[in-house]
């Protein structure tokens, strides 16, 4: 299956369980995996017969920047559902990071990893 993977997006946003966190905010990363057929962008060389990752990329940040979730498997389900209505999307891997975590005494990030498609 072909795919077409962007990582690295980040974004500010007021997503946690805390009630500090949805109010002072933090970072979020997220690394999109988006299966899609390019067959068709392959032999035409169109922007047209693909996935424009730029709507993909907006839509993250969007997500992030405007949602007033709990938890971060919530905003990662909701990230993976948006992406599935683009066209051409087949299936979509979400990895979503909190880099900050308000953990004492932890210095790593959390991660949610979630696949989801038409299917599923």
């Amino acid at each position: 299956m072909d795919s077409i993977e962007i990582t690295g997006i980040r974004s500010y946003g007021y997503i946690g369980y805390l009630p500090e966190e949805q109010v002072l905010g933090q970072w979020f990363e997220v690394d999109l995996t988006i299966a899609v057929d390019l067959q068709p962008s392959g032999t035409t060389d169109n922007i047209e017969d693909t996935l424009d990752y730029r709507q993909a990329i907006a839509i993250v940040k969007n997500r992030i920047a405007t949602e007033k979730f709990a938890l971060i498997e919530k905003l990662a389900a909701a990230i993976a559902k948006d992406i599935l209505t683009l066209d051409r999307v087949q299936q979509v891997r979400v990895r979503l990071s909190k880099p900050a975590a308000p953990i004492p005494d932890f210095g790593g990030k959390i991660t949610v990893d979630i696949t989801r498609s038409h299917y599923s």
